[in-house]
């Protein structure tokens, strides 16, 4: 079926469908749902190269992928593109990803943005003033942060979770049960995510007159072995934590290993809470000794970024709001009180 019998079969004009279906906001709400579950029940597919012409939009959102030796393809970042892309999928959109040097991705964005490539795109992991967020501000194209950068004399929309507020609770949490030698075992200091969870964690233990000493603070990409190998570390000290904090799930696996390597326990020895980014795969209350989580899906995170970029290619979302999500503490078996 072409856009001319869609459109006879439905009794508009075809501007009418295809702005329907390109998300247009002067499309009323019921006029869009009636033009996407016929174009959805008789298998219409509108043509790339049409839609351009007539709408000047491509259909895609783009994504710039560092690579190189120094990359890690986590599955975080799986996890938030499966959400992204569920949304995408439902909403006939395209995710184009261009591969870039990790240390020059400001030319890929100019040359996809040159190219009128894709219609938006979004950035991830930012860092503190990140010279990404600066180049797309001057641009003029639509996009969106996962997270937030700092250091700016500009706003710009995003999306984030209270990192900070998150791992404040958790540290707090400790405290009250007793714990006086808190660790933190966090993702890449030079991302702003990491830096707001140990912002966190001081700010809960200065409210009791308590400090994170820079042995008990480590930094890495978030890996199951960086977990262990950070466990380790900690747990070998003379003066050793009786409660770690930790930026992640997967590292938390790590975390788990070395302790029961150690022959220590969860919680006798050392209690634990660690990120949930809420993989399907992977369940905190399934752990062997229940974790302790700050909890948040990276998943809707993904199908929000996605659904904020639809609704700025069409016009429907305007200005540069940030948006910042609660994250939930939920408390099982591994946190007790501190070891007498």
């Amino acid at each position: 079926m072409n856009l001319k019998q869609l459109s006879h079969m439905l009794a508009l004009s075809q501007t009418t469908v295809s702005r329907a279906l390109n998300g247009y906001p002067e499309v009323n709400e019921e006029t869009r749902r009636r033009v996407m579950d016929a174009a959805k029940r008789h298998g219409y597919r509108p043509n790339p190269s049409a839609r351009r012409l007539a709408t000047g939009k491509t259909g895609m959102i783009g994504y710039v992928l560092p690579t190189g030796a120094s990359v890690d393809i986590d599955p975080h970042f799986v996890e938030f593109l499966s959400g992204l892309g569920d949304y995408a999928r439902s909403h006939e959109l395209d995710l184009v990803l261009s591969p870039a040097d990790a240390d020059d991705q400001e030319t890929t964005y100019r040359r996809i943005v040159a190219n009128r490539q894709v219609d938006a795109v979004y950035i991830s992991s930012p860092r503190p003033a990140d010279r990404r967020v600066a180049l797309l501000n001057t641009l003029g194209i639509p996009f969106i942060v996962h997270g937030r950068s700092e250091g700016f004399d500009f706003d710009y929309p995003y999306t984030d979770i209270d990192n900070e507020g998150a791992f404040h609770e958790a540290a707090r949490l400790l405290v009250q049960l007793g714990h006086r030698r808190l660790a933190l075992i966090n993702g890449d200091s030079r991302e702003t995510f990491a830096i707001h969870r140990e912002r966190g964690v001081r700010r809960a233990l200065a409210a009791s007159g308590l400090l994170l000493g820079d042995g008990h603070v480590s930094s890495s990409a978030m890996t199951e072995e960086n977990g262990y190998r950070a466990a380790r570390l900690l747990l070998e000290r003379d003066i050793a934590p009786t409660a770690i904090v930790c930026s992640s799930l997967i590292m938390a696996l790590g975390v788990v290993r070395a302790v029961r390597d150690l022959g220590l326990s969860i919680p006798g020895d050392v209690s634990l809470i660690a990120h949930d980014d809420v993989f399907p795969w992977l369940k905190p209350e399934n752990f062997s000794v229940p974790l302790a989580t700050t909890r948040s899906s990276i998943r809707l995170a993904g199908a929000r970024v996605a659904e904020r970029l639809a609704a700025r290619i069409s016009g429907l979302e305007e200005g540069v709001r940030g948006e910042v999500w609660p994250v939930d503490l939920v408390v099982r078996g591994s946190v007790a009180g501190a070891p007498g």
